[in-house]
């Protein structure tokens, strides 16, 4: 079931916004948490039912692993408990491609398994790593299945995010107050949820059909010119901006809705100023998640500076491959730890030459435009289906199979003539139409607050390393439950709600 479906927003969300609310007031606090629980299980189940005894098995292995890892403190358990969590992952996600590669190196004819993968087997197994590794480190195990159930499955951030920790969610859960009705978290949660559905609905879906029909051709082999290629990359990059950033905002706003604070996981990561900032503010708790239980134990940071690039590129080669099988996606991994290796380098460079000198305007504007391009370059990788339709996108951004333009602006740029070939309406693959897209919505990434930002004064989420989130700019735009507010917030639903006849998955649904 997905969150941009008028199911679940007229049938399932009022459904179980009711029966929790209800059921705390009249049968207290474990009958709304079974309630939320048995509704988190229909949500995940809506897709294939099949998967469900996965999800199921998995909270009561880890439960149970947690409990003998607290009593025990046994590092044998927990390497135990994060082999049978990363064994469940490899097998659903990784081995057919295992198995493919296989066979074309070794020339080996194994049977490829055809096998669908379950919805969020990425996120509920990081989320319980951690948990495990939490314990073993001197968290309390939950001792309260319930509890620890709708932990991991709660609906709102089950299929694509937040990864949320133990230490977050567990305290709220146990709040005797929780699932009470308050009007604030039904005003700031449903006005969270609604820009979010904007955000999905009316740009990220609304700029994606100027970057497939790029990335398509690439895939068949086309050549792509240079205006197309930049016009789809850039399409593309602005697409997965929205989908994800419209995701996170309406799991936090869901999770408001119950009274719950979700850890913030996007935060207007296209106005970095370096690869270091970016991954800062992307997808934040997956960056989290790495730093801590993956680039820690490697070393991290207190190793030599050789030792310490490697740790970076093993964490973001994992990182990429974390999001897909594929080639691809490892690659999209290395470069981002190619990027943070040289950002590092070049930190650390800045400040044995020019010691605390502060950071000029022009090193910041120039950090940004450095930043915002390579991530755009990158993102190819990530979109592509294989590295040879990747390495077809580049030739065309590099301008090795020259560039198109529409016929209807050789008036305008007729002086490039030399360089640029004028070649019929909408000439290409890249509609011409997507231009205004890319100006409003580069405005949009590069200068805009973030709708959290418009709730700061109500702590709509977690900070990721504690506190809650806010952040102050030279100006103020705040959202306030006025009637001049309510209007814009049922403007911005009703736009999102008109325009979902086609309904979309997220990028992120099936990692």
């Amino acid at each position: 079931m997905l969150f941009n479906s008028h199911i679940f927003i007229f049938a399932f969300m009022p459904v179980v916004i009711l029966g929790t609310l209800g059921l705390h007031r009249y049968a207290g606090r474990r009958s709304s948490m079974a309630w939320m629980l048995i509704s988190s299980l229909v949500f995940y189940g809506w897709w294939n039912p099949v998967y469900l005894p996965l999800i199921m098995a998995s909270v009561a292995v880890n439960f149970m692993a947690g409990r003998f890892i607290e009593s025990e403190r046994s590092r044998t358990l927990l390497v135990v408990g994060i082999c049978l969590n990363l064994g469940a992952l490899i097998w659903f996600k990784y081995s057919g491609f295992a198995v493919g590669n296989a066979n074309s190196l070794l020339g080996t004819q194994f049977k490829v398994p055809e096998i669908v993968l379950p919805l969020a087997v990425s996120f509920f197994t990081f989320q319980q790593i951690a948990y495990l590794v939490d314990i073993w480190r001197g968290a309390d195990a939950e001792n309260d299945l319930l509890d620890y159930a709708v932990f991991v499955t709660f609906f709102p951030q089950l299929i694509a995010g937040p990864i949320v920790q133990s230490r977050e969610m567990l305290p709220q859960f146990k709040a005797p107050n929780l699932f009470a009705f308050r009007r604030e978290d039904l005003a700031v949660g449903g006005a969270l949820f609604l820009f979010g559905l904007f955000e999905k609905v009316v740009l990220a879906d609304g700029v994606a059909v100027y970057a497939g029909p790029v990335f398509e051709a690439a895939q068949l082999g086309l050549k792509i010119s240079l205006f197309e290629a930049w016009g789809g990359a850039l399409a593309y990059t602005y697409q997965v901006y929205f989908d994800f950033a419209g995701y996170s905002t309406m799991a936090i706003g869901l999770g408001r809705i119950f009274g719950l604070t979700l850890p913030v996981n996007f935060d207007t990561p296209y106005q970095a100023t370096s690869i270091i900032d970016f991954w800062r503010r992307w997808h934040m708790t997956l960056s989290r998640f790495l730093k801590h239980y993956l680039y820690f134990p490697l070393g991290g940071s207190r190793v030599g500076r050789y030792r310490l690039y490697l740790n970076l590129m093993i964490t973001m080669v994992l990182g990429g491959l974390w999001h897909g099988a594929g080639w691809n996606f490892a690659v999209w991994g290395a470069l981002h730890g190619v990027f943070l290796i040289v950002n590092v380098a070049w930190r650390r460079w800045r400040s044995g030459s020019l010691g605390h000198r502060p950071v000029r305007r022009y090193e910041v504007l120039g950090g940004w435009a450095l930043t915002f391009t390579l991530v755009v370059l990158a993102r190819v990788f990530f979109r592509t289906e294989s590295l040879g339709a990747a390495m077809g996108m580049l030739d065309g951004a590099f301008g090795v199979n020259g560039a198109i333009l529409d016929n209807r602006l050789s008036g305008l740029l007729g002086w490039l003539e030399p360089w640029v070939r004028f070649e019929g309406t909408h000439a290409g693959y890249f509609n011409l139409h997507g231009v205004p897209w890319l100006v409003a919505l580069s405005v949009v990434c590069w200068f805009a607050p973030s709708p959290l930002e418009l709730f700061t004064g109500y702590r709509p989420a977690l900070a990721p390393d504690g506190g809650y989130f806010s952040r102050a700019r030279g100006f103020e735009l705040r959202w306030k439950p006025t009637a001049r507010w309510a209007t814009v917030v049922a403007l911005v639903g009703a736009a999102a709600i008109m325009l979902m006849a086609r309904v979309s998955e997220f990028i992120y649904y099936q990692f």
